[in-house]
């Protein structure tokens, strides 16, 4: 039987890339350990099994050593004290397929028109934090009025995204890799990134993450898009990162969700800490981690209180929250932005595009499921 010529490292490589381990991967190829030490090599069906199981491009296997994979675009991500070393198979075709979208729609938004966002990259991480934030509260109409008329903060970050879009920002939330519920994103890897671009400026928030920490997410991201600086991030709300552009990003986020100057004012001592932070949490309408972090900013708590409270809230968070399926069209609408999604559609229904194209980049596989998600979208 015709053998595969493929080096030991590569298929070494491909299975630390993948982070199965050995025990795991060796149940369904037995004979991969004795393929790593090169005392028998595998044949090219069972190298095609292994790159699908890897999620390693198979071309890969054949070149003479492991390439080394890179983010094509800035990483602010921290583990620990120490700079990521390399990023998933699921991280880098998320990054790859929305890099895709975004060229796509530039190319259309050229085409038809649509002018370019003056938000992107007017200011600076020297720019006062407080005035960005009341800069892009403006812009987004996301004021505290606003939020005040939606009865829950998790539809207050339906809207804020929404306001997102209306200002031309596509945003993309999804725990999946298209709509691969097989290929689950990590929240520990990433929480987000953004590309900019004043005609196609796009924000992925990931949606494997509590719905607590999206909307901070969806903030800090935007903060990216005003000093027009792409990138991956895992900063949470928790975070005081040691990087100057994540710091930044995360004061303006804070700012723009719950603005000290109106928290201290509104802040009541004389009940208990619980039923304060429940009661901002309704008055600002962003998750209790956000008022217990501002909280923080504004001396209501010390360095210890803030640990012990933020810990135990997110460990109540997390017992509480459930997925749900939901609605397909729905939730392909969110994964792949409604501005991005309409667009699309749009302009394949109109030949602009080829079918295959869409389908690709919404990760469809069926023509009539296209057609039913116009429909949904009101895309004629």
């Amino acid at each position: 039987m015709l053998r595969a010529e493929v080096s030991p490292s590569l298929l070494r490589w491909a299975r630390d890339r993948a982070g199965i381990p050995m025990e795991v991967l060796a149940g369904r190829f037995t004979k991969l350990p004795e393929w790593e030490l090169g005392t028998s090599k595998p044949t090219l069906k069972q190298v095609e099994a292994l790159a699908k199981a890897t999620l390693t491009p198979v071309g890969y296997f054949f070149l003479p050593e492991p390439p080394v994979e890179v983010l094509p675009l800035p990483d602010f991500r921290t583990v620990g004290d120490e700079p990521p070393t390399r990023p998933s198979p699921n991280l880098l075709e998320t990054v790859y397929l929305c890099q895709e979208r975004q060229s796509w729609y530039r190319e259309f938004a050229i085409i038809a028109g649509v002018a370019p966002c003056a938000f992107v990259g007017s200011v600076t991480t020297g720019s006062d934090v407080v005035a960005v934030a009341e800069s892009m509260r403006e812009t987004l109409g996301f004021d505290l009025v606003a939020r005040a008329a939606c009865p829950t903060w998790t539809d207050a970050l339906r809207d804020f995204i929404g306001q997102a879009e209306a200002a031309g920002v596509m945003v993309m939330c999804s725990g999946v890799v298209l709509n691969n519920n097989n290929r689950k994103l990590d929240p520990a890897e990433f929480r987000g990134f953004v590309l900019s671009d004043p005609l196609a400026p796009l924000v992925f928030i990931n949606g494997a993450d509590t719905k607590a920490a999206q909307m901070f997410t969806l903030a800090h991201e935007l903060a990216h898009l005003w000093i027009g600086q792409s990138g991956v991030s895992d900063a949470t709300v928790r975070d005081l990162p040691d990087r100057e552009i994540e710091r930044w990003c995360n004061k303006v986020a804070a700012e723009l969700l719950v603005p000290l100057a109106v928290l201290r004012p509104e802040h009541q001592r004389n009940v208990s800490l619980d039923t304060e932070i429940a009661r901002l949490a309704r008055r600002f309408k962003v998750s209790t981690l956000v008022i217990i972090r501002r909280l923080r900013d504004a001396g209501f708590l010390g360095k210890a209180a803030f640990s012990d409270v933020f810990d135990a809230e997110m460990t109540r968070l997390l017992a509480r929250e459930k997925g749900s399926g939901g609605n397909f069209y729905l939730t392909q609408a969110a994964r792949t932005s409604k501005r991005f999604t309409r667009a699309l559609l749009s302009n394949t229904l109109e030949g602009q595009t080829l079918f295959r194209d869409a389908m690709r980049m919404l990760g469809i596989a069926k023509v009539e499921t296209l057609h039913k998600l116009g429909q949904r979208l009101e895309v004629e």
